[in-house]
């Protein structure tokens, strides 16, 4: 089984909101009608509207959602059946095969079959800084800031995912997708988001120890920063 990440563009004259609510009612069906498995769609829905200011912008415009899902085989001869729904349901698309490595699994808020996850879901597109080598950023992120991570934030799940390869061309040059679900109140609340409610020395030596970190491997010229609505379908 490979895993697949898709960013989506919706049409330029159909809102988020309305996108969002076309992509929920048939674009999951019909992947499982054309093979992938697992599907989890991320949407960028009303509910998060309140964490509008934690957007971080590379591409413009923006991904309006992501779609994740698995199949036997990411190879181009495979998936023909796959792009042609993903094309029928935006303006463009674009896909990479990932390597996924689940850090938190979500135990705390489990999502429900063919309903929203409780609380919200971080989704980060980025790319690795171009001073240092991919094996630096690799070592970095996957050894220390992934315990910087889970120890300065109230992330209750944490899914790394590392771009093996792009399966389209015009796939903007990520090199990993995230996918981070925090408590409701995080999206404007930076101390919840931090785990330090109530605590600002602790909320501000977090978000340093947080923020330091990224910088050791992140390109912030590179980067899209997304809030979303987590939903997972049952196969």
């Amino acid at each position: 089984m490979e895993k697949i990440v898709v960013a989506l563009w919706a049409p330029q004259d159909e809102t988020r909101a309305a996108y969002a609510e076309r992509l929920l009612a048939g674009l999951p069906a019909a992947l499982q009608a054309a093979g992938a498995q697992r599907v989890r769609l991320n949407l960028r829905d009303a509910a998060v509207t309140p964490a509008d200011q934690i957007v971080q912008r590379w591409q413009v415009p923006q991904q309006d959602a992501v779609v994740q899902f698995w199949m036997e085989s990411a190879n181009s001869r495979f998936r023909g059946a796959v792009d042609a729904i993903l094309a029928q349901y935006c303006d463009r698309f674009a896909a990479w095969l990932v390597c996924e490595s689940t850090i938190i699994a979500n135990e705390a808020h489990p999502p429900r079959p063919d309903a929203r996850t409780w609380g919200w879901s971080q989704s980060t597109f980025l790319a690795f800084r171009r001073d240092i080598s991919r094996d630096a950023a690799l070592a970095h992120w996957v050894g220390e800031h992934t315990r910087v991570a889970i120890e300065t934030q109230s992330n209750f799940e944490y899914v790394q995912n590392i771009v093996v390869r792009p399966l389209t061309a015009d796939a903007p040059a990520y090199d990993a997708f995230v996918e981070e679900c925090f408590p409701t109140e995080a999206m404007s609340a930076p101390e919840v988001f931090f785990d330090a409610a109530g605590d600002p020395a602790k909320f501000e030596e977090n978000a340093r120890i947080m923020m330091d970190s990224c910088t050791r491997f992140i390109d912030f010229s590179r980067i899209d920063v997304i809030p979303t609505s987590q939903f997972q379908f049952a196969d």
